[in-house]
């Protein structure tokens, strides 16, 4: 069975998913979302674990092994969805922890940050979600085509950005610093996130129409999930950028 691929690297390589469906295993659009909370939960959890340990005792090496298995994770999710249920709360976990870390950088840099990024990421989440359910923007083949353009192009530029660190010492410059050029390169950045949102929940409610397997709620949870927490680092970074001003 088919369906449409999405703009979200989760989502995006995916590309047929074999199932002779019966009425009690059916993924659904509640069991998702139902699925999206725990998977939240699960980040907390181990966000509030890394926030502390990051304050009281050197947490590098686990930062970094979080960080490579969560992308690890979320690679091989793109070639194996039916996986979702065991691997999708293993990447819940490890990117709570790294998460956990990164907050308390950018908390100690500006007090009250963290609160707000996560308030924006709630507040934008939500808008997006009531914008998708009316249909005040519609999600179109030209419309994901641009963005999959869109999203793809900023992670090059990040790809581009780490690979010129590694052998400079510095990224591509302005677009991380806190004059014009970077706060306008993390909005664009946070728009794109935020449009994401959209793609995946479209791919939720075609999925659910199309019959697929109930194992598929935690891969379509895994996506908003990544896409989540993607834009919420963005916020970090645009909220922190505009504190240096």
């Amino acid at each position: 069975m088919q369906y449409n691929k999405s703009s979200n690297p989760a989502l995006h390589t995916i590309e047929k998913v074999v199932y002779t469906p019966t009425r009690e295993a059916l993924m659904t659009i509640e069991g998702t979302y139902n699925k999206t909370m725990l998977l939240m939960l699960l980040v907390l959890v181990t966000g509030y674990l890394g926030w502390n340990m990051a304050r009281t005792v050197a947490v590098m090496p686990l930062f970094y092994v979080t960080l490579i298995g969560g992308i690890g994770i979320a690679i091989i999710l793109a070639f194996k969805p039916l996986w979702a249920p065991i691997l999708a709360p293993i990447y819940a976990l490890l990117e709570g922890f790294f998460l956990g870390v990164i907050s308390v950088i950018f908390e100690n840099m500006y007090s009250g940050i963290v609160f707000q990024a996560i308030l924006l990421t709630i507040i934008v989440a939500f808008l997006m979600n009531v914008l998708y359910r009316n249909k005040i923007i519609k999600v179109t083949k030209k419309f994901s085509a641009i963005l999959i353009v869109a999203t793809f192009s900023i992670f090059g530029v990040y790809m581009v950005s780490i690979l010129i660190n590694v052998f400079t010492g510095s990224g591509i410059p302005l677009i991380h610093e806190s004059g014009p050029v970077g706060i306008i390169f993390s909005l664009v950045v946070v728009f794109i996130a935020s449009l994401n949102l959209l793609l995946d929940y479209h791919f939720i409610e075609e999925s659910t129409k199309k019959k697929l397997p109930k194992a598929m709620e935690w891969f379509g949870a895994f996506a908003l999930i990544v896409t989540l927490l993607w834009l919420y680092l963005e916020l970090l970074k645009l909220l922190a950028k505009l504190r240096d001003n």
